[in-house]
């Protein structure tokens, strides 16, 4: 079942959003908290507003409530000289965390080695089987990987065709996983009529969530740092994304 994604203004307005549980917050933001966002915290703001950071579905939101305490705006703050003010704020109590946890969930996330294990950069991607995108990426990274510069983590799915989670479930079945996932992105994908075992199916359920959990709808879709932060792509990347993506330019 596709995702669906409501505008945030549109959810504000109508109440579509789900509930969310709010801290003892001023009366108008804990009203948009009771709407659906998540607060992270306050920092101050000019003009004798005080600021609030905010969140839905990984959106950063700004906050600001009035000095009477009556009132709240939500959007970005901008000065005289088109600064942004809301940005630093936000990521400061938004982005830094979430990217953060994000990261630790990949991390800890049922991914399949492509590269060196001892490789200094890493880049998480979520791979079908039968995705002709995955498998040019698969062909487009690796002089990073085959020089030992970036190790690929592969988090499996099946969502393209029918047989694409019998193929992951086979490459994940593997005695060698790693070197299924190779053989297959160079034509020979491991026998598929299984059977499989609960945990292997299990497994690939995980990975359906997690990819649901960010709101993917796109294989690949690849994760990758830039100091702290953390980006994705969906889709292949065009040249000077790959390049970012990778850490550098290629061997």
């Amino acid at each position: 079942m596709p995702l669906r994604f409501v505008p945030l203004a549109m959810a504000l307005m109508t109440g579509g959003l789900p509930n969310a549980v709010a801290e003892d917050w001023p009366a108008p933001v804990q009203a948009i908290a009771e709407q659906g966002l998540t607060i992270h915290g306050s920092f101050e703001a000019p003009s004798g507003l005080t600021g609030y950071a905010a969140s839905y579905q990984s959106q950063e939101v700004a906050i600001y409530l009035t000095s009477d305490g009556e009132h709240a705006v939500v959007g970005n703050l901008v000065d005289a000289e088109g600064n942004n003010l809301s940005s630093d704020p936000l990521s400061s109590l938004v982005r830094g965390p979430q990217d953060a946890a994000t990261w630790a969930d990949l991390q800890e996330s049922h991914w399949v080695l492509d590269g060196d294990p001892d490789a200094p950069h890493i880049v998480y991607t979520f791979t079908d089987p039968n995705c002709p995108f995955c498998q040019q990426l698969w062909e487009e990274t690796r002089p990073w990987v085959e020089a030992g510069k970036v190790q690929l983590r592969h988090i499996l799915v099946g969502i393209l065709q029918q047989d694409s989670p019998q193929k992951a479930m086979a490459i994940l079945s593997s005695e060698a996983p790693e070197e299924a996932l190779h053989d297959h992105n160079q034509g020979d994908t491991p026998p598929i009529d299984g059977p499989f075992t609960s945990e292997v199916e299990q497994t690939l359920y995980e990975n359906h969530e997690l990819m649901q959990e960010y709101g993917l709808q796109a294989t690949p879709s690849t994760f990758y740092q830039v100091g702290d932060r953390v980006e994705v792509v969906q889709g292949l990347p065009r040249d000077d994304r790959l390049t970012e993506m990778m850490g550098g330019s290629s061997p």
